[in-house]
């Protein structure tokens, strides 16, 4: 069995949903210990356990400790079969974060999966619906794995409502990706969502970040999408490639290329131009950077790039989320990971 302190390094609900499904990927029986221990509310909150409850009806695993507040859990995984599952988060927990916890072990089921997860689209603290469609799964179309995604409903904090489905084809083969020569010519898209709110909101927004890409010389392609959701809400999400990386990014098998994201959530009291600035400002600096994918992107796509074996890639920087991977990953897939500066950015190497 392999023990996790929970508490170690990003110490949020990121190392228990990726400890449990690096345990039904690798078969090895794992407790996690001082689950959120630093957070303001420690212990298992809803989206935890419905993350931790979709793993373990996905690989007929079985778990102790599994309840509100709970701060320690016993994962012992069982057969990856396949199938169609439906959760719901109850909240307008994120959706995506479940549906990463799931996609990991699901890719070696022996047949085809179709998840189905209701609760939050577009939410504080986790990857928007449209950064997961456009970004998340285009990265991982460049490395040989089939994930089909549809958004049924948008959900917005405080009622959720959000409905989302995957459907993930066995993947008997990851590649690595190559991402590459530098220099080349990047073009910008975006989508920006709103409900039940004016929509001029959106439209500002969009000419925010439509102006701070001219500024720079760079073509961007902006859609404004209207929702019925349950509760008001309105992002950003914007995405960059290079002509090399536009076939992965229409959800095409393979291709190399740079692929980057950035977004932004609207919040009560900050001016819609300033959040369609902060977005293109960002994913600007990803794009003058260099780097091969974005900081964001970087602890979502390194179990993948360990399971690839010999990958490399250049990012700004290092998150703590990442960093706390690494170590996860080291623990579970026996990887190490290399980092050195390399004209300003840095250079992860999976050995």
């Amino acid at each position: 069995m392999i023990e996790i302190d929970g508490s170690y390094g990003e110490g949020g609900g990121q190392i228990l949903r990726m400890s449990v499904a690096l345990s039904a990927l690798t078969g090895k029986e794992v407790r996690v210990k001082n689950i959120r221990e630093k957070r303001p509310n420690p212990g298992l909150k809803r989206q935890h356990i419905t993350a931790i409850e979709a793993v373990r009806k996905i690989c007929n695993g079985d778990v102790e400790g599994l309840k509100e507040g709970s701060s320690s859990i016993t994962f012992r995984p069982g057969k990856i079969e396949g199938g169609e599952y439906v959760f719901n988060i109850g909240t307008a927990g994120s959706i995506t974060l479940v549906l990463q916890a799931c996609i990991l072990p699901s890719l070696f089921a022996e047949r085809e999966v179709s998840i189905t997860v209701k609760g939050g689209t577009d939410v504080k603290w986790a990857p928007p619906w449209d950064y997961f469609r456009h970004v998340f799964l285009p990265l991982l179309g460049k490395m040989n794995v089939e994930i089909e995604g549809w958004l049924k409903r948008r959900g917005y904090y405080p009622k959720g409502g959000g409905e989302a489905e995957v459907r993930i084809k066995p993947c008997a083969e990851l590649n690595s990706i190559d991402f590459g020569k530098d220099g080349e010519e990047m073009s910008a898209k975006g989508i920006v969502n709103i409900s039940l709110l004016p929509l001029h909101i959106a439209e500002r927004i969009k000419n925010s970040a439509e102006r701070e890409f001219g500024i720079k010389g760079i073509d961007a392609e902006i859609e404004i999408e209207e929702a019925n959701a349950l509760s008001p809400g309105v992002g950003i999400v914007l995405w960059a490639s290079g002509s090399s990386g536009r076939e992965a990014e229409k959800g095409g098998e393979g291709g190399g290329g740079r692929l980057l994201g950035a977004d932004c959530l609207g919040e009560r009291g900050k001016p819609a131009e300033k959040v369609g600035k902060d977005a293109a400002i960002s994913l600007i600096g990803e794009i003058e950077s260099g780097a091969d994918i974005d900081v964001r992107a970087v602890d979502q796509i390194l179990p993948y790039m360990a399971l690839a074996g010999n990958s490399s890639f250049k990012c700004r920087k290092i998150s703590n989320h990442a960093e706390t991977e690494m170590w996860l990953l080291e623990k579970f897939l026996g990887v190490k990971f290399e980092k050195k500066m390399e004209n300003g950015l840095v250079r992860v190497n999976v050995l």
